[in-house]
């Protein structure tokens, strides 16, 4: 694969995620947010499929919800937006699996 298209497919890998962060500031309620999240993931995931990215995506997500937790206890970071056991928004724990997903994804692509 040639660097041109090297560059092509990591952009179109991370056009999800560039589409989830710009839609936080517009869709103030988290629960919509979070099926709209999930429905950018399951398209994301119909369209490319690598094997048993589904276990990657679950296991990065309980680590975040544990890691941001545990940082949100530090009082170094705080959300105005806290749908997720009163911590973090509902929707974050999400944006941050699939962010390990097409980061995996970019790897990959850029090996070979």
């Amino acid at each position: 694969m040639n660097k041109k298209n090297k560059a092509k497919f990591l952009l179109l890998n991370f056009i999800p995620i560039i589409l989830m962060i710009g839609l936080i500031p517009i869709i103030k309620n988290d629960l919509l947010l979070t099926w709209i999240y999930l429905f950018i993931i399951f398209i994301s995931f119909f369209i490319k499929y690598n094997k048993k990215e589904y276990i990657f995506f679950i296991f990065w997500f309980f680590i975040m919800i544990i890691s941001e937790s545990l940082f949100i206890s530090t009082w170094v970071e705080t959300f105005n937006r806290n749908s997720l056991f009163w911590l973090m928004p509902l929707w974050l724990p999400f944006l941050w699996a699939y962010s390990f997903v097409a980061m995996k994804r970019a790897i990959n692509i850029i090996e070979k």
